[in-house]
């Protein structure tokens, strides 16, 4: 599987960790306690902006950017405020990822910050050869092709030869239409189920990351 791909490609939220160590929720608290404050709104309030900024521009801080002309380092400020430590290594992931062979990045819709935070906590800091963020994306976040083209560009990918991994399967039309291999992670397999499904050539849903990872360098059968 995947004997092609010399370049992996990795969303880190939610991807790189599982959702429930709280993380996420921490990040959602802190926006919407930002949109409160911005708007003069409750929590009920904060919750209808954000998804009708991210329903309309992608993500909360674009949105804010379009029509309210925030400044981005004030709205990303709060990933200082983040306890990080609630990130843990896996040992098997970190084990996997190492092994892939070329070239590997995290392309994330958050902050280089909140990569350079997150990945050594989980053990990967040395394991990536860059990381493509919301500033480097130009504030164009996925799913929208601008983003992809910039980071193909500004790290020469050849899209026939990449993996692209990611919890959302809205994130992973582009890459598909640029040719990348697409492998869609997360959620809870039903009962007897594989612990991944081939879903169309060069496409897969993978209920857990390491596991798969591991299946690309001990192939069953």
């Amino acid at each position: 599987m995947l004997a092609d791909v010399d370049t992996w490609v990795l969303d880190l939220d939610d991807t790189l960790y599982p959702p429930g160590n709280g993380l996420a929720d921490q990040m959602k608290s802190h926006i919407r306690a930002y949109l409160s404050e911005y708007f003069g709104t409750d929590e009920a309030g904060a919750r209808r902006i954000q998804a009708e900024l991210i329903a309309s521009h992608g993500t909360t801080l674009r949105g804010l950017m379009t029509t309210e002309g925030i400044e981005a380092a004030d709205y990303l400020a709060f990933e200082h405020r983040i306890d990080y430590s609630v990130l843990r290594p896996d040992p098997l992931l970190v084990d996997a990822i190492a092994a892939l062979p070329g070239r590997k990045f995290v392309f994330t819709n958050g902050s280089a910050y909140h990569a350079e935070q997150a990945l050594p906590r989980l053990g990967l800091a040395d394991h990536f050869d860059g990381v493509f963020d919301i500033l480097a994306g130009e504030l164009i976040p996925k799913p929208y092709p601008q983003s992809y083209q910039r980071f193909v560009e500004r790290f020469a990918i050849d899209p026939s030869r990449a993996a692209f991994f990611d919890d959302l399967a809205v994130n992973l039309t582009v890459p598909e239409e640029l040719g990348m291999a697409t492998i869609h992670v997360g959620g809870e397999a039903a009962p007897g189920t594989a612990q991944y499904q081939v879903v169309a050539p060069r496409r897969w849903r993978v209920w857990q990351l390491a596991p798969f990872l591991h299946a690309l360098r001990n192939p069953p059968g």
